[in-house]
């Protein structure tokens, strides 16, 4: 089915690993010209994308700050002369218990996950009210659904996200802007592959395994697609298998106040 992409121009942050990179590729294969932007260099990722017929370009982004995010945005432009579409996909975790929750861990994880996506919908959403068009996809978690020890801080940034998206819909809805939320669940990428495997899978999904992150890129054109997607707005597609479905291990009281122990957070 033709998605009607081809020759749009894509900004996608997180761009060169996992899901983003999945992203990217799921993109490119339908024409769509991609700037991916993250902390390092990401030379292997372009090569991909360019394998599939399409300009691509690497921009260096810290989205923790608001001069990273301007930065960014303002770099992609310059390389491809607009943005049409824009994948808020870069995230961070710093997982602490709340005996040991620090100040810099709370703000750096909300600043990455949750401001960034703030500052970068403002800068891509003036630009596309000037061009009269334009789709956002920002990327969340199954986070937001199910509770997890030591993860205060994430899940608020994720369970945040979907809120944003609502109201930015909302107020982008008459420039017809759409923008959605894309949810993923045990998907195997750089920010997941040290979790325990006990919480990323296995007989708990009901799927019984990981996602792909080519099933990610494959939802995404989906909803940043006009000709797919056109009354779809401050919507939220899971794609998890059902992992959110799962019965939630159960820490003991031991482990629990093992994980809390005032005299280790201390010491």
């Amino acid at each position: 089915m033709d998605t009607g992409l081809r020759g749009q121009r894509a900004l996608i942050t997180g761009g060169g690993t996992g899901i983003g990179l999945g992203i990217a590729l799921a993109l490119a294969a339908e024409g769509v010209d991609v700037v991916i932007a993250s902390r390092h260099s990401q030379s292997k990722a372009l090569a991909r994308i360019k394998s599939r017929g399409v300009r691509a370009y690497w921009v260096e982004a810290d989205v923790s700050t608001e001069v990273g995010v301007v930065r960014m945005v303002v770099e992609a432009e310059r390389h491809l002369g607009g943005v049409d579409l824009y994948v808020n996909n870069a995230a961070g975790t710093w997982h602490e218990a709340i005996t040991r929750l620090t100040l810099a861990s709370w703000e750096r994880t909300l600043a990455t996950n949750l401001t960034a996506c703030s500052i970068a919908c403002r800068e891509v959403g003036r630009r596309m009210i000037v061009s009269g068009h334009g789709s956002i996809l920002v990327v969340g978690s199954t986070a937001a659904h199910v509770p997890l020890y030591g993860e205060s801080s994430y899940r608020v940034s994720k369970a945040g996200l979907k809120a944003l998206v609502e109201v930015v819909a909302i107020e982008l809805a008459p420039y017809s802007i759409r923008v959605n939320l894309l949810t993923p669940g045990g998907f195997l990428t750089a920010l997941t592959k040290n979790l325990p495997r006990r919480q990323m899978g296995g007989q708990n999904i009901p799927l019984r395994r990981l996602g792909r992150v080519e099933e990610l890129g494959n939802a995404a054109a989906f909803l940043l697609s006009d000709r797919l997607s056109s009354y779809t707005t401050g919507a939220e597609l899971v794609v998890d298998g059902g992992f959110r479905l799962r019965p939630m291990n159960v820490l003991t009281d031991r482990q629990i106040r093992a994980m809390n122990s005032i005299k280790s957070a201390r010491s």
